[in-house]
């Protein structure tokens, strides 16, 4: 049985020009090399499997490499680079921090410093998770770190820089490494098949290369996998199979049904995705993304967003021009908050259903939003419609009659036997009068107008005139006017003192009892002693509202005056009177008479 390679160590990089998605960091440290500006300490981060352990070690191969090519690449073919490659260069020194983070660590490595290299021109130091050093590891690397000998290059490599204290950072050359993009992972996935003669499905590598998340490593690690499974001819359905990933033809057909409305398709589409082993937040957010994919597709100019292939990037454009923005976004909406709730649902299944089943109604939703409906509503029964009486006229006034038709320009309600129908939309109906019968019915009584006018529709009679309502409206106007004119200091008076009555506060209800109180017209002067006494009133935030009700008049309106004789006086308190032994006596024998006996009886004498 031969000793298998992972691809991640078969196809690690040993050039520059071999890195995936680092021409930044590639192209700065060769330009560093050509102008002679090399630094003697390097910090290379950025997420997991994006090269920093790689570019690492090219650099220290370049350093030494005897005969680099004019491009400053390693030649991999000198006693240097073929010793580092055997892992047996003593220039070059690669330091763990994980399980190496103590200040003993440091010191040895400190102590191999103050040697120059045997062979060649630099000493490489390379520490690989810096930011797991202690903090007593991190001050005794310091002094080094900033001064080394000439000879001494060191290259930290970390994920996580901002647990790196700011002493460190800022000795360092910091270099930010990227995350592979997708279209970068598939490229080099399909340079691998080709070297091992396997064939692969684009969609299949566009899968692998998008669970790998931006890390080449992950996706080398995946890609071993899926060629164990399948062997040499990796299919989209094996990639799907192997990764328990929902197939993409699933969220086609359900966002299919959901245009169309069709909740039952969509609730079998759902029950058959459960069936297959997926859980519902797996599934609700492949949806959210498939229909962010939808919504990008709508325009040419965020077309390039989309990361997947060809084929299937044709279908997402077919699609998305059966889908309005409209739906997309609400769908989308409601994808989000499904998966922000999942967690707290107890039944997480019902609460996935009630999303979709609420995506399948927006079409509906949108399509009454833009086409008005008829709601049938039962005509209010007198009891017996009155007839109309037409007058003959020798003359008829067209013009007339056009006015009192479009009185104020509100519409009219078309009048049926038993129920009449009102049209959303802003249209006029002509309003058709009941045919006379033969035998005259009870007359009906006659609605006062505010009644017709409840319900924002006015129901006018056939015989009212535009006379009449002008006539009905000045009475009710004069009514309003006669109840708000009826304002008298008795009935202020009254209320003034029954809202005193109710307040909590023994400051503010004396205050109010003892303010003066005067009416000009519907001006309310309230006369108090002190500032802080109209602060209180003040205070009342019901007052006036009490008022305003009490007196049925909403015009009224309050203000004050300061009057220093009607402040509360506090009296002085009084200091107790010194009785002499004989007032106190007296003041015992009027309360008892008894104690003049006893007086008598034991012969006493009081004192002067």
């Amino acid at each position: 049985m031969s000793n298998f390679v992972v691809s991640a160590r078969k196809y690690r990089p040993s050039r520059f020009d071999e890195v995936v998605g680092q021409s930044h960091v590639s192209q700065t440290l060769k330009n560093a090399l050509q102008n002679d500006h090399l630094a003697h300490a390097f910090l290379f981060c950025g997420p997991r499997g994006v090269g920093k352990t790689t570019c690492a070690r090219i650099l220290a191969k370049v350093l030494n490499c005897l005969n680099r090519t004019d491009d400053f690449e390693p030649c991999n073919q000198c006693e240097s680079c073929t010793s580092f490659a055997n892992n047996a260069s003593f220039n070059i020194s690669e330091l763990d921090a994980a399980s190496n983070n103590s200040v003993d660590h440091i010191r040895a490595l400190v102590e191999q410093v103050r040697f120059p290299p045997q062979k060649g021109e630099y000493k490489v130091f390379i520490i690989d998770e810096v930011h797991m050093l202690s903090q007593a590891a991190f001050n005794a690397f310091l002094k080094t770190l900033e001064e080394p000998p000439s000879y001494a290059i060191f290259i930290l490599a970390t994920t996580e820089k901002h647990k790196i204290i700011p002493t460190i950072l800022s000795r360092c050359q910091i270099f930010d490494f990227r995350r592979i993009q997708v279209q970068d992972t598939v490229q080099y996935l399909e340079e691998i098949c080709q070297k091992e003669g396997i064939q692969a499905d684009p969609d299949a590598l566009h899968i692998i290369a998008q669970k790998a998340d931006g890390a080449l490593r992950d996706a080398l690690s995946i890609f071993d996998r899926i060629v164990s499974f399948s062997g040499k001819t990796i299919a989209y359905n094996d990639v799907i199979t192997n990764l328990n990933i929902l197939d993409y033809d699933y969220y086609f057909r359900i966002v299919d049904a959901l245009t169309l409305s069709d909740i039952s398709n969509v609730l079998l589409i759902f029950d058959d995705i459960l069936k297959k082993g997926f859980e519902a937040d797996i599934f609700i957010n492949g949806l959210a993304e498939h229909l962010r994919n939808l919504l990008v597709c709508r325009d040419e100019s965020t077309l390039q967003l989309l990361e997947v292939s060809d084929a299937l990037k044709q279908k997402y454009l077919a699609q998305a021009q059966n889908a309005t923005a409209s739906f997309l976004l609400s769908a989308l909406s409601l994808a989000n908050d499904c998966d922000v709730n999942y967690k707290m649902a107890r039944n997480k299944r019902l609460h996935t259903e009630m999303a979709i089943i609420k995506m399948a109604h927006i079409s509906q939703a949108i399509d009454l939003s833009k086409n008005p409906i008829s709601i049938p509503v039962e005509k209010k029964k007198y009891d017996a419609p009155q007839p109309v009486v037409q007058k003959a006229s020798s003359t008829p006034n067209p013009t007339k009659e056009i006015a009192e038709n479009q009185v104020s320009n509100i519409p009219a309600v078309e009048q049926q036997k038993t129920e009449s129908t009102i049209e959303l939309s802003p249209q006029s109906v002509i309003s058709e009068s009941p045919k006379p019968t033969s035998i005259p019915p009870k007359a009906a009584p006659k609605p006062s107008l505010a009644d017709r006018l409840k319900g924002g529709i006015p129901k006018l009679t056939p015989t009212l005139s535009l006379t009449d309502l002008e006539k009905e409206v000045t009475a009710e106007d004069a009514t309003a006017s006669t109840a708000e004119n009826l304002l008298t200091i008795e009935k202020l008076t009254e209320d003034w003192q029954a809202y005193a009555a109710k307040v909590t506060s023994n400051v503010v209800r004396i205050t109010m009892q003892q303010a003066g109180l005067a009416l000009d017209g519907e001006t309310i002067t309230v006369t108090v002693g002190s500032k802080r006494s109209e602060g209180h009133i003040r205070e009342e935030y019901e007052l006036m509202p009490y008022l305003r009700k009490q007196l049925n008049n909403k015009k009224i309106v309050m203000q004050y005056a300061i009057d220093p004789a009607r402040s509360i006086a506090k009296k002085a308190p009084e200091k107790p009177k010194i009785l002499t032994p004989k007032e106190k006596f007296n003041q015992m024998k009027e309360q008892n008479p008894l104690v003049e006996e006893i007086y008598k009886r034991f012969d006493f004498q009081l004192e002067d």
